[in-house]
């Protein structure tokens, strides 16, 4: 599907923006959830700016959608507090929360038109028709279905109903929009479009604080400003996306957020002013990002596939040699398998040698000391 782009708001729109994001700071203080005796949520603190899109990730059951309900209402906390803004919401019911939300399926009202569904809130809310009318119009615009206003969900497209739904939560004028894995009904293609439409509506309404949760990595990587990972109702990471990425503070944060290989190594030298300690890998010496480490400890190498390559420059100073297993030609890229001493180490290539080593060669592959990260050994959150 060709989906048409988001278009800009219009100066109301801006202006509203503006007001919400004075206010649309969230904050979980100790914020637990427990059905009986079982904890989904152990205490959760954590803040998200406003204007700000946080991604919660994590395997089903880390906790991620408990956490995105109890902001909702739909959840009741054990034990903290919720602030939107300056409000403390933890009492208060989902419809007086100020807040905005989409979930996986749709969920449309099929026997009403498109225009009547983005009006639903608004007229729960007891609000004028001609301010109804109004609203329906922007919103509907500011997700690129102005066109489709007469329609019903079932002439839509998947893509188009999930715009419809995020429509109306906007009509509604959050401080917050909280969206539960929204596009994981989407095919593929259609997912790629709706994450790029996402992002367009966040740079068009900047002071709307959206909660993410997904599953997807990509959606995360894409959309986030910041990113929580859950693991077993807890945080185990949180910071900048980037960051969080690139310097992952964990093991397991290195291996669910983007495909890691973790060597292990270990330290010969603290990193000293600029940052970098050295280490061993077998009869390899190696350089790499530390975090604090002393000489003797052991550790885990982080180096993403993409940075490994097969040809040596200037800035690619380490080198360990693989045999090679496996390799997958997938159009733009070539991945290889290789084991360094048994341990799979993969590659991601965008260009490779004009011919290729047999499975079973001895690879040499190089990577720069900045684009690796040091880790603790064991698997701790």
């Amino acid at each position: 599907m060709s989906a048409a782009a988001f278009t800009g708001p219009s100066v109301v729109d801006i202006d509203a923006a503006k007001v919400r994001g004075a206010g649309s700071n969230v904050h979980f203080d100790k914020v637990s959830v427990a059905y009986g005796t079982h904890v989904v949520l152990h205490p959760l603190t954590l803040d998200i700016a406003p204007g700000e899109i946080l991604a919660m990730i994590g395997p089903s059951g880390s906790g991620k959608t408990t956490a995105l309900r109890a902001v909702a209402g739909f959840v009741r906390p054990a034990s903290g507090r919720i602030r939107i803004g300056a409000t403390d919401v933890t009492d208060l019911p989902p419809y007086e929360r100020g807040l905005g939300m989409v979930v996986q399926n749709y969920a449309l009202f099929p026997h009403m038109r498109v225009e009547d569904n983005v009006a639903f809130g608004l007229r729960a809310q007891g609000a004028d028709k001609a301010l109804i009318g109004e609203r329906v119009k922007d919103a509907l615009a500011t997700v690129g279905m102005a066109t489709f206003a007469r329609r019903y969900p079932r002439e839509l497209s998947g893509g188009q109903q999930q715009r419809v739904a995020i429509a109306r939560a906007l009509a509604v004028r959050p401080r917050v929009l909280l969206l539960d894995e929204p596009l994981s009904a989407l095919d593929a293609q259609i997912r790629r479009n709706m994450v790029e439409e996402i992002a367009r509506l966040h740079r068009s309404l900047p002071g709307l604080t959206i909660l993410y949760v997904t599953h997807d990595q990509t959606e995360a990587l894409t959309l986030a400003d910041k990113i929580a990972i859950m693991r077993d109702g807890r945080v185990c990471s949180h910071g900048p996306t980037a960051e969080l990425y690139r310097r992952p503070p964990n093991r397991f944060t290195a291996e669910f957020l983007g495909r890691a290989n973790l060597l292990p190594v270990t330290v010969a030298e603290a990193a000293g002013s600029k940052g970098f300690a050295t280490a061993t890998h077998g009869d390899a010496v190696l350089t790499g990002a530390g975090r604090g480490e002393k000489a003797g400890d052991k550790s885990l190498l982080c180096i993403r596939p993409q940075h490994l390559s097969l040809t040596a420059d200037n800035e690619h100073t380490n080198r360990i040699v693989g045999t090679l297993r496996e390799v997958h030609w997938q159009g733009e890229l070539t991945h290889l398998v290789l084991d360094v001493d048994g341990t799979p180490v993969r590659v991601s290539a965008t260009k490779l040698p004009v011919a290729l080593p047999e499975p079973g060669t001895k690879v040499p592959l190089f990577f720069a000391p900045a684009d690796t990260s040091l880790l603790p050994e064991d698997a701790g959150v």
